[in-house]
């Protein structure tokens, strides 16, 4: 049995669901602060921080976690909204004993989840989220009324990351008669990215920086990017940025209107490591990166290697190899010699650190790179939804047939929603369309069979 077959409830990317259904509704969550109390105090009392995005949701799960942890002896010292790279740094500098983070990410509202990380900043090791899920199957005893945790506010969290973002530009430079656009998904960077980026010295234009616990990642952020494209070219700016809803991704603008997406802003940065003789080895990318990038990188004599999809596996690839560099479409990029995980607000700053020496445009920036036309359709499915059904693995193998070597097909679920994830990429656009429509339609009939 493998590691992944054996998790009973984390995932790729910690724990996460619909609001009110277990494992994310009030009474689990108070057992999962005891359980991960009850396993870390095991080395001593310490203290755990705890961040949320803005959703709703945030405050119930937020009270839940804190009692849990309460009840296991465990301090929490609480951060309020926070993006979730912010909670990996403060976890190191406050020399926390974990960082929990109350947030779905890109998803709408009604969901949520919570990831950890370590005392290092970086994701939980397997071998301790066995541990937790092991401690939920226990009976909850509380600790002795002597023996419990207290629940402080850090009050001072937004400035300490604040000026930790800004540490990562070069002090010498400034934005200054710079004009950006922000777009910050109504999310937990809304109080943090404008801050940043205007201290820095530009002129900020804001979008989506208003939550009101529902509106998190509604027709705005690195997802639906329409409304700052549209602001971009109206207010005649530099560069737009869109940030997800926990601040841990990042996609761009430029003055064309044009979106720039993960994989070129990794090329972008990787180029500009390679030309200040700093980028450590190679890059790493996923198997979802645009074939375009691997060529790009080849033409440069960069090393690239794919692991799965997942920030988690892009960071373990980065350590196996011991890289710094590495990332994933959606724009979740990690350089390891700023921050332990994505970071949206830095890896723009990487971006417009590369446009500053250079001298060049983003769009200048990106033209190194050739994206392949590339189609991703999401179909819905369930546990029961079988790839290995011999109709699709026929409709695998007739595109595969039709891609010939100028393309190629990926098919896999998704470890963070409950869909199929369809890609097709190759030379040809068209042949691209049809080839995943009929495959999505292969995996559709799949589902409704099964």
């Amino acid at each position: 049995m493998t590691q992944k077959q054996a998790r009973r409830y984390f995932g790729t990317d910690g724990i996460r669901g619909r609001v009110g259904q277990a494992p994310i509704s009030p009474d689990w969550i108070v057992k999962l602060g005891w359980a991960v109390g009850s396993v870390l105090g095991r080395e001593g009392h310490g203290k755990v921080l705890i961040g949320k995005d803005t959703r709703i949701s945030g405050y119930m799960l937020e009270s839940a976690l804190e009692a849990g942890l309460s009840a296991a002896g465990m301090d929490t010292h609480l951060l309020g909204p926070m993006p979730t790279p912010a909670i990996a740094y403060l976890t190191r500098t406050l020399r926390a004993r974990a960082g929990i983070v109350i947030s779905a990410s890109h998803n709408p509202y009604y969901d949520n989840g919570i990831k950890f990380f370590n005392t290092d900043g970086s994701k939980l090791s397997d071998e301790l989220e066995t541990l937790i899920e092991d401690q939920l199957e226990r009976t909850l005893i509380t600790v002795d009324a002597r023996a419990l945790g207290k629940a402080v506010r850090v009050v001072d969290a937004p400035g300490r990351y604040i000026e930790f973002c800004k540490s990562s530009f070069p002090s010498g430079f400034t934005l200054k008669g710079w004009k950006i656009v922000l777009d910050c998904a109504n999310g937990a960077t809304y109080h943090i990215a404008p801050s940043v980026f205007r201290e820095l010295g530009a002129e900020v234009i804001e979008l989506a920086v208003k939550p009101d616990g529902f509106n998190i990642n509604e027709n705005c952020g690195s997802t639906y990017p329409q409304s700052l494209i549209q602001t971009v070219l109206n207010e005649q700016a530099d560069v737009g940025i869109a940030f997800d809803g926990d601040g841990d991704r990042v996609i761009m603008v430029d003055a064309q209107g044009e979106i720039v997406d993960g994989d070129e802003l990794l090329f972008i940065i990787a180029q500009w490591y390679q030309s200040q003789e700093r980028l450590k080895g190679g890059v790493v990318g996923t198997v979802m990166s645009n074939l375009g990038l691997e060529h790009a990188f080849l033409a440069h004599n960069i090393p690239f290697l794919r692991a799965s999809v997942g920030d988690r596996y892009v960071l373990a690839a980065l350590k196996q190899n011991n890289w710094t560099l590495g990332g994933e479409s959606s724009g979740h990029l990690i350089c390891l010699d700023a921050n332990t995980t994505g970071d949206g607000i830095v890896s723009a700053l990487r971006v417009l650190t590369a446009m500053h020496i250079s001298g060049r445009t983003l769009t200048e920036l990106k033209s190194g790179m050739k994206k392949y036309p590339q189609t991703m359709i999401n179909v819905p499915c369930d546990k029961h939804t079988d790839l290995n059904d011999p109709a699709v693995i026929h409709a695998v193998k007739a595109a595969e047939l039709r891609l010939k070597d100028t393309g190629r097909v990926l098919l896999r679920r998704s470890g963070t929603e409950s869909v199929i994830r369809v890609m097709v990429e190759g030379q040809d656009a068209v042949l691209v369309q049809e080839v995943s429509h009929t495959l999505a339609e292969a995996v559709q009939n799949s589902r409704q069979l099964a």
